[in-house]
């Protein structure tokens, strides 16, 4: 297996061991599409350039695709009225010969209890630009409606399917980040399985100056920290941080303690 297949495989599986954010029907009444997360060989090629959310489209679009009862109909099909686009579809399937509309959505997400007055309003982009809420209230009244238009029904026909029988899901898999300081902190909505580090902000990173640290590659975000890395300094780790800084981005990094516990988070440019 030659280094790309070997990276491809490993944020596969990354992906794969990533738990939906939700049980069911326990958000919005929008409904979990199911899958196993055993793991198997990937066999796909995949460009390294395309940015990590139709990157992870193509993982869930193979995934699907090692499934028995479950046939691919179309997938990332424009809707399009008057040559504007309306909207997408993520993909269409059959699943034990019934179709469905399946939305898919991966995202990380950092609690902040000063957004928001419930559990699903705390949690934002580690940016700061985009918010869970915002994310389900898209979903719940863009989204998946657009299914139901006068403009979405030609793209039905050509596989002749009537919109009343379709079953709209979502496969919503996210990785929640505690605040350091409240790592306590016990989710009663979202899934406790989702939650893999926590985030600090550039006061709190003193608290690490005995630690190493790696910055990983936005698609290796998907992975749990490696120990064979090139691990930095505190003090160098000190000056690439004001970098991000200057640009307000929060990159995820990969920290390893004293005694070498390996920790996944979130260095954040905010308060």
């Amino acid at each position: 297996m030659d280094f790309k297949t070997k990276e491809i495989q490993k944020r596969y599986e990354g992906y794969l061991a990533t738990s939906n954010l939700w049980n069911e029907y326990e958000v919005f009444g929008l409904h979990q599409f199911e899958l196993d997360s055993i793991s198997h060989k990937i066999d796909i090629n995949i460009d390294d350039k395309i940015r990590l959310g139709k990157y992870i489209e193509r993982f869930v679009s193979y995934h699907l695709s090692t499934i028995k009862e479950v046939g691919i109909l179309a997938e990332n099909i424009q809707i399009q009225k008057d040559k504007r686009t309306l909207g997408e579809l993520d993909c269409l399937l059959t699943r034990n010969e019934k179709p469905v509309h399946l939305e898919i959505i991966y995202k990380f997400y950092l609690y902040d209890d000063k957004v928001g007055t419930i559990e699903i309003e705390h949690f934002i982009g580690p940016n700061r630009k985009d918010a869970l809420i915002e994310k389900l209230n898209k979903l719940k009244e863009k989204q998946l409606p657009l299914l139901c238009s006068n403009d979405c029904k030609p793209y039905l026909d050509e596989y002749d399917i009537e919109v009343e029988k379709v079953k709209q899901e979502v496969l919503f898999k996210a990785q929640l980040f505690l605040p350091y300081a409240k790592q306590h902190i016990q989710l009663t909505k979202l899934n406790t399985d989702c939650e893999q580090g926590f985030y600090i902000n550039r006061k709190e990173l003193g608290y690490f100056k005995k630690s190493k640290f790696y910055i990983p590659s936005k698609k290796d975000w998907l992975i749990k920290p490696q120990e064979q890395v090139s691990w930095i300094t505190y003090a160098n780790f000190s000056v690439k941080i004001k970098e991000f800084e200057f640009r307000k981005f929060s990159p995820l990094v990969w920290i390893k303690s004293k005694n070498g516990e390996l920790s996944k988070c979130f260095v954040v440019w905010w308060p």
